[in-house]
C-alpha cells in the first residue's frame, strides 16, 4: 500500500470531544463513498451474506437452530475485520489515488508486517473463546430442564429465557471489549505506520475518552447489522459497507 503515513505511536492524538454529530457527518460520508464506488462494498458484504446464509442452512439442515444465537451474535464481532477492503475504498478517495481491486484486496497485508493479520488472528480468538462460552451456557440451563439443542420449547421454560439473558449479558460484554479493541486500530493501522498494540491503546482510549458517543455509536452498529440479518442477510448488503466507510471517517476525526 502506497502514501502510508510515517507516525510514531507518542504523535497518535486521540480526540476528546466527539459528539453525535460526528456520527450523523461520518454516516453522510460514508454513504457518499458507498455511492461513488459501490461495487467494492457490494462485493465484500456479498461474501458476508452468503457465508451467513451457508451458516443458517448448515444449522437448520442438522436440526441446531438454536446455534443461530451466537452464531448471529459473532457477526459484529468480526464486522470490523472484513471492513479492511471497504476502509481502503475511502483511504484512497479522500487522498485521490486510484482505486482497483487489486489495492482494495491488499489492504488485508497492510504493510507486509502482518500487523492487520495478527489483529485477526485476536478476532479470531475472541470468537472462538466466545462459542465455546455459549455452548457451557447452553447446555448449563439446557441439563436444567431436560431438553436438547434440536428443540425450541427450550423459549417456553424459565430455563431458556434465563440462558439467553445470561447468554445476551455475556455476549455483549464480550462484543464490547472486541469493539474497543478494534473499532479504531483497523483503521490506524491502514492509514499509520504504527504497531498493533499501539493501534489498540488508541483504539481503547478513543472509546474511554468519548464513552457515552462511542457507546452509541456502537449500539447502533449491533443494531444495524443484527435488523440488516434478519431478511436471509440481505440487508448486509447496504449495511455494511455503509458502517464500514462512515467508520473510516469517524477515525479521520478521532484520532491525528
Amino acid at each position: 500500500m502506497d502514501t502510508i503515513e510515517k507516525a510514531p505511536a507518542e504523535r497518535l492524538e486521540v480526540a476528546e470531544d466527539l459528539t453525535a454529530a460526528d456520527l450523523k457527518a461520518a454516516l453522510a460520508a460514508g454513504w457518499a463513498d458507498f455511492i461513488a464506488c459501490p461495487q467494492y462494498g457490494l462485493v465484500i458484504a456479498g461474501v458476508y451474506v452468503v457465508a451467513g446464509i451457508a451458516i443458517t442452512y448448515a444449522l437448520v439442515t442438522f436440526g441446531q437452530v438454536i446455534w443461530l444465537v451466537p452464531a448471529i451474535a459473532c457477526f459484529p464481532l468480526i464486522a470490523p475485520f472484513t471492513a479492511v477492503g471497504i476502509y481502503e475504498v475511502s483511504r484512497r478517495r479522500e487522498t485521490g489515488q486510484p482505486i482497483a481491486w487489486r489495492d482494495v484486496l491488499g489492504a488485508l497485508r497492510g504493510r507486509g508486517d502482518d500487523q492487520i493479520m495478527g489483529l485477526g488472528v485476536i478476532i479470531f480468538v475472541i470468537v472462538a473463546f466466545w462459542v465455546m462460552l455459549a455452548h457451557g451456557i447452553f447446555y448449563i440451563f439446557l441439563a436444567q430442564s431436560g431438553l436438547t439443542t434440536e428443540s425450541l420449547a427450550m423459549f417456553e421454560t424459565l430455563s431458556g429465557w434465563m440462558m439467553l439473558l445470561v447468554g445476551g449479558a455475556v455476549g455483549g460484554a464480550i462484543a464490547l471489549f472486541t469493539y474497543c479493541l478494534t473499532v479504531m486500530s483497523l483503521p490506524t493501522l491502514i492509514h499509520r505506520d504504527v504497531d498493533l498494540i499501539t493501534a489498540m491503546i488508541a483504539s481503547w482510549k478513543t472509546v474511554s475518552r468519548n464513552f457515552p458517543v462511542m457507546l452509541g455509536w456502537a449500539v447502533l452498529i449491533a443494531l444495524a447489522l443484527f435488523l440488516a440479518s434478519l431478511p436471509a442477510f440481505l440487508g448486509l448488503l447496504l449495511v455494511l459497507p455503509l458502517l464500514g466507510h462512515a467508520s473510516w471517517h469517524l477515525y479521520r476525526r478521532a484520532i491525528s
